[in-house]
């Protein structure tokens, strides 16, 4: 189908009003499609939304690839859909440790999935970061709390990751070289190490 006739589609089944511009730049990734457009969208070319969305990593996304409403996914998560249309619309994600456990359940994300679409990647490098150089132990309850793992597995990869990086780091003296490159160097290299860091905890702990 091209632009134009996707276009006419949505005119004629659903009401909506979009230029085949906007067509195109949605194709292109220019332009994302809001929530009515996106169903609109599946039921002209005859698909499910999921499936016109790329790897999903926003609650939004992950919500609208199992097709769920706000109101459906709030109710399983026992919270009002006015509660959880905030949460996503702001990324920040402040349920309950059993709001936490439904989100996941409902949604079908692993660990990682939940801590990306929540927006706490970046709290999470942080905290592993300061782990690693300084007393792991401190680190373990902040990051009990906002990743869906056990404290005690928790405590397992932290003692794990802070050894390695001991045995790693203080034999070579590159300690200082490695401080520098998490907090001066510049956007792109800071942020693969925190990256880094993150992607290390997660194979550790096995998920």
């Amino acid at each position: 189908m091209a632009p134009g006739h996707v276009a006419y589609g949505l005119a004629a089944q659903y009401g909506l009003r979009v230029p085949a511009e906007t067509v195109v730049a949605w194709e292109r990734g220019i332009a994302t499609p809001g929530e009515r457009e996106l169903t609109a969208l599946a039921g002209v070319l005859w698909c499910a939304p999921g499936e016109l969305l790329t790897a999903a990593t926003t609650l939004r996304e992950h919500r609208l690839s199992r097709e769920l409403s706000v109101d459906d996914l709030a109710r399983q998560l026992g919270m009002t859909g006015a509660s959880y249309q905030r949460m996503e619309e702001s990324g920040r994600w402040k349920g309950n440790e059993r709001q936490s456990t439904a989100l996941c359940r409902a949604l079908d994300l692993t660990p990682a999935q939940f801590l990306t679409a929540t927006g706490r990647d970046e709290e999470l490098a942080e905290l592993l970061t300061s782990a690693l150089t300084t007393r792991w132990q401190a680190y373990v309850r902040p990051v009990a709390k906002i990743v869906p793992l056990e404290r005690a597995h928790v405590q397992d990869v932290l003692e794990q990751l802070h050894a390695d990086y001991q045995a790693l780091m203080v034999p070579t003296l590159s300690w200082s070289g490695t401080g520098q490159e998490r907090s001066a160097a510049p956007g792109d290299a800071g942020q693969a190490f925190l990256a880094r860091v993150v992607d290390q905890f997660w194979r550790t702990a096995g998920v």
